[in-house]
């Protein structure tokens, strides 16, 4: 007889001349002098010597076990003492019973979704990282699910995770914010052929998820087109002068012609503008040369204007002083103050005193 301790924690299986014959657990045990104890730590995971199948005969061993089995479409999250431990793929497992608490949750890998009770930080851990999708779509967006090549549903703002399997999933986002679209230097023939240019804007905004991913292809293209078109359509119709006067017109002829047409590609219309004519060089030049003839026909009339009304000042003044003596000296005076303030000094010659030549110099002519 050979005697043989099992320690705590250990647990043993008894082999005779290689055939399974008995489980030994903690404590000591006497056994006949061919057997051969092979122990195993009951803290890690059983990997059997022989068939498992084999061992599983005897009842009392197979209490001693747990048995995991994992489908070729299924994982299973192991759980030890309630902590994510690891993942186990296809295939079967076996772990000892009664020194730590084993849980497993196992995963259809066939569904897209992920419907298990599965902690959010066990599906983050970079173990699961290889099995799951993540889609994240922000609060500003929505997002259309497709699944092989067919809308699943509408997905609003928040983290999306699904299992990967052969299955096609994808994710188209739709940004819900109002976004701008610009037409930069589109060139335009008027009616009379003046050629120009036009940047033009349209502030719009996703209203219908579904119609613009799903009922359209590319609706920012199409929405591009739609106002292409109508630019072309309202600005065919009016000669280069028409254009100019009315700028205010081509936005809300915009507007209106791409409302209904737009409710089509699910996009709501919230605003048209023009941001620029541009014209080629020469037209440029032409109208340069207009207004600057316009402008001195302006200042020539002005200029007339002016002095209509001062001859008629003078007019008036040389009536008042007719009449009026005592005007016409003060004004004599005036002069007089004006003329000595261009004056150096003053040089009388002849007989008489100064005073009477002066008086004879503004009053000879009287």
């Amino acid at each position: 007889m050979q005697r043989i301790r099992i320690n705590a924690g250990k647990i043993g299986l008894v082999f005779r001349k290689g055939d399974y014959q008995s489980v030994i657990t903690e404590g000591t045990h006497w056994l006949k002098p061919f057997d051969r104890v092979i122990q195993y730590d009951m803290a890690k995971p059983f990997y059997p010597s022989i068939e498992l199948n084999v061992l599983l005969r005897d009842e009392k061993l197979a209490s001693h076990l747990i048995i995991v089995e994992v489908g070729d479409n299924e994982l299973a999250l192991q759980y030890e003492n309630g902590n994510f431990r690891g993942v186990l793929t296809p295939g079967r497992y076996t772990f000892w019973k009664g020194l730590i608490d084993y849980s497993f949750v196992k995963a259809d890998l066939s569904k897209i979704e992920i419907t298990e009770d599965i902690d959010l930080l066990a599906i983050k851990r970079r173990e699961l990282v290889p099995y799951v999708r993540v889609c994240k779509i922000d609060s500003f967006e929505n997002g259309v699910l497709f699944v092989d090549n067919k809308v699943e549903k509408i997905l609003g703002p928040g983290e999306y995770y699904f299992w990967k399997n052969a299955q096609d999933v994808a994710v188209s986002k739709v940004d819900l914010r109002q976004l701008q679209l610009e037409i930069s230097g589109q060139e335009i023939l008027t009616r009379d052929k003046a050629a120009l240019r036009i940047n033009f804007y349209t502030l719009y905004k996703v209203v219908d998820v579904a119609k613009a991913v799903v009922d359209n292809k590319d609706y920012e293209k199409q929405l591009y087109i739609l106002m292409q078109f109508a630019l072309r359509e309202y600005i065919g119709t009016l000669t280069l002068d028409e254009l100019l006067e009315n700028k205010e017109a081509i936005s809300k002829y915009v507007m209106a012609t791409l409302k209904e047409k737009a409710a089509d590609l699910g996009v709501e219309i919230r605003g048209c503008g023009v941001r620029d004519i541009i014209l080629p060089g020469e037209m440029k030049e032409i109208m340069n040369q207009v207004l600057i003839a316009q402008k001195q026909v302006q200042a020539n009339v002005i200029t007339r204007r002016e002095e209509t009304a001062s001859t008629r000042s003078l007019l008036n003044t040389a009536k008042l002083m007719e009449e009026n003596d005592m005007l016409f000296k003060l004004k004599e005076m005036e002069y007089v103050e004006k003329i000595a303030e261009k004056i150096g000094e003053i040089t009388v010659s002849g007989n008489g005193q100064v005073l009477d030549q002066l008086k004879g110099i503004f009053t000879s002519g009287r």
